[in-house]
């Protein structure tokens, strides 16, 4: 259970998260996660819905004499995401309870330059500008996410070339009362899976790990607190010097042995094949999957064993390191 919040902010951003996270809460349970009194709970779920951030709804009870008020985030609260990848732009309006109303993609140059970068991203405005017009929708806050975004990279992104400073102004400029805030990439993944996943298997701080066409980390704390995700650079960490070259120009980075591409030539797939099997690798050959999972096969081992040995073996690494992995493509 986390700290008693030791803030305002703290304890609002605890509520919301919970009820984030839960999809929506009885108010005793809900004190309860918090650990705050129902009395303070409910002076602050008054400014909440003040603000328009939750609702409260008559359900049945639980069981005999119990609430009848579901405290929930408010559907009717529009938020805007753009989402800077590689290959394009991706722009989309949803709810805070997760539904998606629009999604659109700008494609990228074959040889993106900050000036080319620049003109997608007011491309992409211009089209989030004109949809939210058209239906008469008010946005919230738009959240947009930059690979290799961070304190040394304000003005100059080191994977992709977008000066954010330029952007910034595109956006007070087209959406001058909307609240804006840019996060790095694997930071945006990294909540959402703390969020939005069933079961996620930690709760404490620990080392998110994404893989993807790089190879990224969050490190993941408390998620009141301002500093909660934190990025850490794991790519290009060099792990042996005669290992394979990667794109940047060394040999042996962690990219090299892991990220999207490194696995689908190991494997011996594409990587839109690689994508679409996602965790379901069955078809590949055992004796591959065996040297990318870092075990032998035995040649008189059914496949099955041999998989549920590597697997129990990752997982047992996983563990011990306190890692979230999450997969290709997700």
């Amino acid at each position: 259970m986390p700290e008693q919040p030791r803030s305002r902010r703290q304890t609002r951003a605890a509520i919301l998260t919970h009820l984030l996270q839960s999809g929506g809460s009885f108010r005793p349970p809900l004190a309860k996660s918090v650990r705050l009194s129902e009395a303070s709970l409910s002076r602050i779920l008054f400014d909440l819905k003040a603000e328009g951030l939750i609702e409260e709804v008559r359900q049945p009870a639980p069981y005999v004499g119990g609430p009848t008020g579901l405290v929930s985030l408010d559907g009717s609260v529009a938020l805007a995401g753009l989402e800077l990848t590689g290959q394009w732009l991706s722009v989309g309006v949803g709810g805070l309870t997760g539904e998606l109303h629009y999604t659109e993609r700008v494609p990228l140059p074959a040889k993106p330059t900050v000036e080319s970068v620049g003109r997608v991203f007011r491309e992409a405005l211009t089209l989030l500008r004109d949809w939210t017009r058209r239906r008469r929708v008010r946005l919230a806050q738009i959240g947009v996410s930059v690979p290799g975004l961070g304190r040394l990279s304000e003005f100059g992104n080191p994977i992709i070339p977008c000066d954010i400073s330029r952007v910034r102004a595109l956006l007070g400029d087209m959406f001058a009362d909307v609240t804006v805030e840019f996060t790095n990439s694997v930071v945006a993944h990294a909540t959402f899976h703390r969020c939005r996943t069933e079961n996620y298997p930690f709760s404490g701080a620990h080392l998110f790990v994404f893989v993807g066409q790089g190879v990224a980390g969050a490190w993941m704390d408390d998620p009141i607190e301002d500093d909660a995700f934190q990025p850490v650079e794991l790519g290009h960490m060099v792990f042996g010097a005669d290992g394979p070259r990667c794109r940047c120009g060394h040999h042996g980075c962690v990219e090299a042995f892991t990220s999207l591409p490194a696995l689908a030539e190991l494997l011996g797939v594409l990587e839109p094949e690689l994508l679409q099997r996602g965790s379901d690798w069955g078809g590949c050959d055992p004796d591959i999957l065996a040297r990318a999972a870092g075990t032998a096969a035995s040649p008189v081992s059914p496949w099955p064993r041999d998989r549920q040995h590597a697997e129990r073996k990752a997982l047992s690494r996983r563990r011990h390191l306190r890692l979230a992995v999450a997969p290709c493509g997700e």
